[in-house]
């Protein structure tokens, strides 16, 4: 029996990027579009959810348009529509989910809604040709920083999340406090490229206990301390020398990193289990990379990342897993609604 190839249309709106894709049975991406709201943003400092809204609403046609170009299919070659529609901003989730569904009654298409977080944990798994289950997964970015036991595409346990920022947002906004450029995670890892991530001392926080879950709240307030002294202001001057930059940056980025390997790693051994997915866009990180792979190899653990692409927000991810649902029978109606928490 001849194997009829599978179009599914991707569709992400979940926070500040646009995205659409088409990915052929779950694996083969054969066009991709992200129009990203950085640049709309930077003024701010971090995503403001009425501009990432009205962006959605003026980019959503464009990007769909453009994805359908490059694949060189028409809507009647689609086998379905997967599309975001939880967690995230409201406003930004509802464009992207009213656009699916309005065309997938135009076109006479399936729709599924798809978990965002979820959807990271498949770009990882979409780098590998044969995947064997269980496996220890995070997902770490600027607005989600979780441990997950996954014993399939589409089945996945929480083992531990951040109790107050995630990663990601830790990072901007030390970023901020270092009056470093937006996004902060980018911005701190330019800067503390060639510092030394020894020079500063910052506790990480947790690793004492058995817990999985993180917690990134006060090293924000060590680093405001070490820049500026206990009790004083962002406004205060600092008691470092601004050369120090480089070596502060450094020494901050290697804690957070290190306090998501060692969880990691301690989430393996817990569980008895030697192999660990990690996406999101804090994934991109090549401080991250470097730690997670040192340390893994020393526990005999393989270590596999989403590429760094499909890191930070895209449509690829939510395609994939979109296959994935439908291929279990999973479908939504047109009444599928919008979910601002996982």
């Amino acid at each position: 029996m001849t194997h009829e190839p599978q179009y599914i249309l991707g569709i992400e709106s979940s926070c500040d990027e646009t995205a659409t894709a088409i990915v052929v049975d779950g694996k083969q991406v054969i066009s991709s579009v992200v129009h990203s709201q950085i640049d709309e943003h930077a003024a701010w400092g971090g995503v403001v959810p009425e501009i990432a809204g009205r962006s959605h609403l003026r980019s959503i046609r464009t990007v769909v348009d453009q994805c359908l170009a490059e694949a060189k299919l028409r809507p009647e070659q689609l086998s379905g529509i997967a599309v975001t529609n939880r967690p995230g901003l409201m406003g930004s989730l509802l464009i992207g989910v009213t656009a699916a569904k309005a065309l997938a009654y135009a076109w006479q298409k399936p729709i599924v809604g798809v978990h965002h977080i979820e959807a990271h944990i498949y770009a990882a798994l979409m780098s590998i040709e044969q995947p064997v289950f269980p496996y220890i997964t995070l997902v770490v970015s600027g607005g989600h920083t979780s441990l997950y036991r996954s014993d399939s595409a589409l089945s996945h346990q929480l083992l531990g999340a951040t109790r107050d920022d995630a990663a990601g947002e830790c990072l901007d906004k030390a970023a901020a406090m270092l009056e470093l450029s937006y996004p902060g995670g980018p911005a701190i890892q330019q800067a503390g490229a060639g510092g030394n991530p020894k020079a500063f001392q910052f506790k990480q926080p947790m690793l004492e206990r058995d817990s999985l879950d993180f917690s990134f709240s006060g090293m924000k307030t060590a680093l405001l301390y070490k820049l500026r002294g206990p009790g004083n202001r962002l406004t205060d001057p600092w008691i470092i020398e601004r050369k120090q930059t480089s070596d502060i940056c450094a020494s901050f980025e290697h804690a957070v990193v290190s306090t998501l390997a060692r969880k990691c790693v301690r989430a393996c051994q817990q569980h008895d289990i030697q192999q660990i997915l990690i996406g999101g866009g804090v994934a991109c990180n090549t401080r991250l990379r470097q730690v997670m792979n040192k340390l893994c190899a020393e526990q005999n653990i393989d270590a596999t990342f989403a590429p760094p692409a499909y890191c930070t927000d895209n449509a690829v991810m939510i395609a994939g897993l979109g296959y994935e649902l439908f291929a279990a029978g999973k479908a939504d109606s047109l009444n599928l609604d919008v979910f601002a928490q996982a």
